[in-house]
């Protein structure tokens, strides 16, 4: 510290006026930044009071005359008279004051300041040698910087807030009795909000215990238009004197702080920053918000026992030195005590440096993931809600990955073993649904997959942090059912529709007699299934809309059935959707094929099903619209199925149930009575008929008829060649009486793959050619039908 030295000269110069008069107290601080002041000499009168007087130098406080007029001179360097003064200020003390003298602002010569405030001595009257009160350090402020603008000062390190308002240039406040710690200064502008810098003022630290100081804005804001002169800091200068003691300027980091360890011995915790509680009673799965830490320096970390005093005897203590600027996020991870957990994972803070307090793109949700859960084996994850497919491959304990910049929406997470086959768990993302938008966040793999052996701790689950800390969030699991959707009404009006599951389109443009394969759909919460007009862009406007809420695990069959519109039909039946709640996608034992019979014709009567070809007798007894009955857990066989009035005797038509012909063994399906008995008096509707719904989905698969409605076959005889086919088929048929026909081929799941319209055709035999170029080798139907009879022969392409 360069030393200030007043000289026996000096003092034997000034005696006589000090003997002759009582005496005040002064200290004098050199504060003006102007180059042409760097050094200056002070005269008191005509007596040389200091020689090479430096900016940012104080005196200690002296004795001086009180009572007379004294002119105070600030002159140049190596100066010989008080005449040379570049400044003079002239001052009566009174007797046993204590005064500042802080010399600042620019010489009236000086040229190239913006803006140029004039050169001065600022006086205070009431100044201090030490503090008032024992433990204290009481701090006067000066505002001595010729460009900054009003400010107010804020402490931010002890929670002290706004210790001076509106402070303008060349004011003195103070003084502030502090008790003598460790503090935060921020200057903001004037309105409280914005900081400009920030300092340390280390009271504690730099063991200013019970005395007084002056803490002096100092130098230029903006150098630049000021003389390149002396940047702008925060200055305290001792009643010893000396030189100006340079604050240092407090940079800090963001950070947060999250509890992830899963240890009962650390359920809750005190997190202190140094010698500071920053967390009390920090409990597992919580979160600290964003705060401000310094940076650019070591600082420890240390978790203690909840309600702790100090950081002796700490769970853990840790040391960083963090990158000013930078947003940090810290997940304390692992477990404290080593016995009852089967995988042993030491306790530990892991630490990411690029975290973010808010999305990088607007209408985003950026997350950050953590793999927290000590017995959990390396897995990947999977989003099958939007079908973003794998997000995070080969994601292992304690690693961070992301961020993911996702679009606010809803997403499904699973969770899946390292072969990304094998879902082992999966949660919903509802960010969305939570108000994420903008935001970032932190996803945390938290607790054990396997309590039992790792002293019953917290379950696995994925949880949320959000910026503004708290209690994690639980992310709900994702409980599934399987739904079949069967679209089964024969009304016009309805030949073609979209179907939504909540505000998600599933089906687009789904037909009459069409099924959707089996898919997982959300169990345990409300759903919302709409039925709109094809395609369609929302579920504005529905056809029909339907809530339900479906039991995890559960299969379920949905058959769209009945009528939209009321006019034209001869006995209305509303639109509907009618569930049933154990549907199967497989049959219940290997070798059969098991059926769910639906009855689904508007206009047919309660039936009875009776089977003839192996002699199984009736099937279904009294079978109602709407009504679904089975599953009929039948032998893998070609069967004949007569539909017969309720009284059981009285057979309507008869079809066959080729299971085995259609390679249905060991599968599930739908038997869906279909269409209407009488088109003509239901707007010339689709014909009735019986359609089977295979798991896999696709055109429902019609069943052929054996026996006429009137009991009259007019297809007599049919034969397809050759068989095996190459390029062409062959159909030869014979017809009793003139009739249109139609021919169609159809695929093992339904689909039509060719067809031959041939019209009005006179009693006798007839032939006609399928081109079969381009379809695959395979099983086929060839169906021959007028509106009466059905015939259909298996047909095999083999090339």
């Amino acid at each position: 510290m360069k030393t200030v030295k007043i000289t026996l000269v000096t003092i034997a110069l000034i005696l006589p006026l000090m003997i002759a008069n009582a005496t005040a107290r002064i200290q004098i601080i050199h504060n003006s930044p102007d180059i042409a002041a760097a050094v200056v000499d002070v005269w008191l009168n005509n007596t040389k009071l200091l020689s090479n007087f430096e900016f940012r130098t104080a005196t200690p406080f002296i004795d001086a005359p009180s009572g007379v007029l004294l002119n105070i001179s600030i002159a140049p360097p190596n100066s010989t008279s008080w005449t040379q003064a570049l400044s003079i200020k002239q001052v009566v003390l009174t007797q046993n004051q204590t005064y500042i003298a802080v010399a600042s602002g620019i010489l009236s010569t000086s040229t190239g300041y913006t803006p140029s405030p004039v050169f001065n001595l600022e006086v205070y009257a009431l100044g201090r040698e030490a503090s008032s009160q024992t433990g204290n350090t009481d701090v006067l402020a000066f505002h001595g910087s010729p460009d900054a603008p009003v400010v107010d000062v804020v402490e931010t390190g002890v929670g002290a807030g706004t210790i001076i308002n509106n402070f303008a240039y060349n004011e003195f406040r103070g003084y502030l009795e502090l008790p003598t710690a460790d503090y935060i200064l921020e200057i903001r502008d004037s309105t409280g909000m914005n900081t400009v810098v920030a300092y340390q003022a280390p009271l504690a630290g730099l063991g200013l215990n019970n005395q007084a100081l002056v803490l002096l804005a100092s130098g230029f804001l903006n150098p630049a238009v000021n003389n390149n002169g002396p940047a702008f800091g925060l200055f305290a200068a001792l009643p010893a004197g000396g030189n100006l003691i340079a604050l240092p300027e407090y940079t800090t980091a963001r950070v947060q702080v999250i509890h992830n360890s899963p240890d009962a011995a650390a359920a809750s915790v005190d997190i202190w920053l140094n010698n500071e509680r920053i967390l009390d009673d920090f409990m597992f799965r919580q979160a600290s918000p964003f705060v401000s830490v310094p940076a650019g320096q070591a600082i420890d970390i240390t978790i203690a026992a909840p309600s702790s005093t100090d950081t002796t005897n700490p769970v853990a203590k840790f040391n960083y030195t963090l990158t000013e600027g930078e947003t940090y996020v810290i997940v304390a991870n692992g477990l404290v005590v080593s016995t009852g957990y089967n995988d042993f994972k030491p306790f530990n803070l892991e630490v990411y440096a690029l975290g973010r307090e808010a999305s990088s793109q607007t209408g985003n949700t950026d997350v950050l993931a953590f793999h927290g859960s000590p017995d959990a084996p390396v897995v990947d994850v999977v989003e099958t809600g939007v079908g973003a497919g794998t997000i995070i491959d080969n994601f292992a304990y304690n690693e961070f990955r992301g961020y993911l910049e996702l679009p606010t929406d809803n997403y499904i997470l699973e969770v899946r073993d390292s072969t990304g086959m094998n879902t082992v768990v999966a949660y919903q993302a509802p960010l969305a649904g939570l108000g994420l938008n903008n935001q970032a966040l932190v996803l945390v793999a938290s607790g054990f997959l396997n309590p039992a052996v790792n002293n019953n701790g917290p379950a696995f689950g994925l949880f949320a942090a959000l910026p503004a800390g708290g209690s994690l969030v639980a992310l709900p699991e994702y409980t599934t059912a399987r739904v079949q959707v069967i679209h089964n009404s024969p009304d016009a009006a309805a030949a073609s529709v979209d179907i939504w599951l909540n505000n998600e389109r599933i089906l687009d443009d789904f037909m009459f007699r069409q099924a959707s394969p089996f898919v997982s759909v959300p169990a345990g919460q409300a759903i919302d299934i709409t039925i709109a007009a094809p395609s369609s862009t929302d579920t504005t406007n529905p056809v029909a809309k339907f809530n339900y809420t479906l039991t995890e695990g559960e299969t379920y069959v949905i058959v769209a059935n009945g009528l939209v519109v009321s006019t034209g039909y001869n006995d209305f039946k509303p639109f509907n959707l009618e569930v049933y709640a154990l549907g199967r996608e497989t049959s219940s034992q290997t070798g059969n094929t098991d059926v769910l019979a639906f009855h689904g014709s508007p206009d047919a009567p309660v039936v009875d099903v009776v089977e003839t070809g192996v002699g199984a007798g009736t099937i279904i007894d009294n079978f109602a619209y709407n009504e679904f009955r089975g599953y009929l857990e039948l032998p893998t066989d070609n069967y004949i199925l007569e539909v017969r009035d309720s009284t059981g005797m009285n057979t309507v038509v008869a079809y066959q149930a080729p299971l085995a012909g259609l390679g249905l063994n060991n599968q599930a399906l739908v038997l869906v009575a279909s269409g209407f008995l009488n088109p003509a008096v239901n707007n010339n509707g689709p014909a009735f008929g019986l359609f089977a719904a295979l798991s896999s989905g696709g055109n429902l698969i019609p069943l052929p008829i054996t026996v006429g409605m009137n009991k009259y076959d007019k297809i007599l005889d049919t034969k397809i060649y050759p068989n095996p086919a190459i390029n062409d088929v062959n159909v030869q048929f014979e017809i009793s009486d003139q009739s249109e026909v139609r021919i169609r081929m159809y695929d093992l799941m339904g689909k039509e793959v060719a067809s031959d319209f041939t019209g009005m055709l006179p009693a006798g035999i007839h032939q006609t050619t399928l081109g079969l170029q381009g379809l695959r080798n395979g099983t086929y139907f060839v169906v021959i039908e007028d509106n009466q009879t059905r015939t259909t022969s298996k047909l095999q392409i083999a090339r």
